[in-house]
This record gives structure tokens, C-alpha cells and sequence, in this order.
């Protein structure tokens, strides 16, 4: 966890919704985002003096890693250790983003079989998953992991972690740099997660090749829970 997620919204549309001056490469839709996926997220940039919307690939690579390889393992990192960590403290103190998404997956084992669940918010609202970026070789090229945390809630039911999702009101103080670790880091409360809907979903997601919007439409034939 988070392994994948999907994010479907257009240059224009996020530079909008977080006020930022587009950087990023054109987007495409994917609602199967999966490690070392380009990905949109939403950094601070002393050249533009405030918010940039820029393109990273999914997995974090520190500056002193061998080869990018090494991303698709830090896909992660944990809000628990994320200010000690040698691959995360630096950019956790420094190099914090903002990752756009409309949801995510996680799958429940029965037995030998598994369920894939979408969680997302209920009204379509868009979310924004705590992250942080870093530029690695020569190229600088920028990569990304979202910080994930206890699972809260009734999401304890689908899998023990969850992506730290940030409302709007906490998005600035994230960008910011510095701060306290505790404050940062803390997860939304029971309440407000309850605006995200558990949704069962097919299979097909299991397959990295296969995107859509039918990824993410609801299962009839599963009962939740």
C-alpha cells in the first residue's frame, strides 16, 4: 500500500485546483497508475515563486542511488519513519508535494482468492495524498513517493495502511518545509473519512496493462463485507 491508484484530471484542471503554474508534460488520464508510472503532483519552485504542477515518476531515487531501479522498491514511504529514514528525511524536511488522485486500490485475500476494492470520495471530489519529491543523476530526473499511514476507520477492513491524505486547509503548511513531524503527519479523523466510499471492483485491475474507467466501476456480483 499504496500500489495503485488512479488520476484523471487534465493539466488545466489541476493547475486550477491547487493554484499552480503548469510545468508538467501534457497528462493522460490512467485509473491504473502503478510504480514508475509518470505521475502529476504539485511542489514548491523558488524560479516561480510559489505552487508548480510538474510530472515525476512514481518511486522516490535518493540523489546518492546507483540507478533508478531503485524507485520501484520506495514507492512508499511511511509516515512513521519518514523523518528518520537516510532515502526520506531529506526530502520529508525539504522536498514535499502535493500527489493528485481520484482514489486508490487495495485487494482483500479470501482463501486463495482476492477482492479488489476502490476506495474514493463519495461526491467525486479530488484528493490529494501527502508526498514527497527528490531529482536523481544528471538529467535531474524527478521522482516521487506517497506517504502512507495507519489505516483508520472502515478502511481498517480493506488493508492496515492508507495513503495520508491532506484536505485543502493542510495543503500549504505540507509545501512549506520544516514544521513539526507529529502535526504533519497526522491522519484524517474517523469523520472525515467516512466521505470515502469502499467501492468492490473487478479484476482487471490486477493487470497493469489493462486502463480505464470501467477499473473502477462498482462489482455487482460482490457483497461489502
Amino acid at each position: 500500500m499504496c500500489g495503485r491508484y488512479a488520476t484523471t484530471r487534465s493539466n488545466a484542471d489541476l493547475t486550477r485546483l491547487f493554484e499552480a503554474v503548469d510545468v508538467a508534460e501534457p497528462l493522460r488520464a490512467s485509473w491504473n497508475v502503478a510504480p514508475t508510472d509518470p505521475v502529476p503532483l504539485i511542489r514548491m519552485s523558488k524560479e516561480h515563486e510559489g505552487r508548480v504542477l510538474d510530472t515525476a515518476r512514481w518511486g522516490l531515487v535518493p540523489h546518492w542511488a546507483k540507478d533508478l531501479k531503485v524507485g520501484a522498491r520506495m514507492i512508499n514511504a511511511r509516515a512513521e519513519t519518514v523523518a528518520e529514514l537516510r532515502s526520506f528525511a531529506p526530502s520529508f524536511a525539504k522536498r514535499r508535494c502535493l500527489v493528485p488522485a481520484d482514489g486508490w486500490f487495495e485487494w482483500v485475500r479470501d482463501g486463495k482468492e482476492k477482492q479488489a476494492f476502490y476506495m474514493t470520495p463519495a461526491d467525486g471530489s479530488p484528493l490529494a495524498f501527502a508526498g514527497l519529491w527528490s531529482a536523481w543523476g544528471p538529467e535531474s530526473v524527478l521522482t516521487c513517493s506517497v506517504v502512507t499511514t495507519a489505516a483508520v476507520g472502515g478502511l481498517t477492513r480493506v488493508h492496515d495502511r492508507m495513503p495520508l491524505v491532506l484536505p485543502p486547509e493542510r495543503w500549504a503548511d505540507w509545501l512549506a518545509g520544516g514544521g513539526e513531524p507529529e502535526r504533519l503527519l497526522r491522519p484524517l479523523s474517523e469523520r472525515e473519512l467516512e466521505a470515502i466510499e469502499i467501492r468492490p471492483v473487478g479484476p482487471t485491475v490486477g493487470n497493469v496493462r489493462n486502463n480505464g474507467p470501467e477499473l473502477i466501476e462498482v462489482d455487482p456480483q460482490v457483497t461489502l463485507f
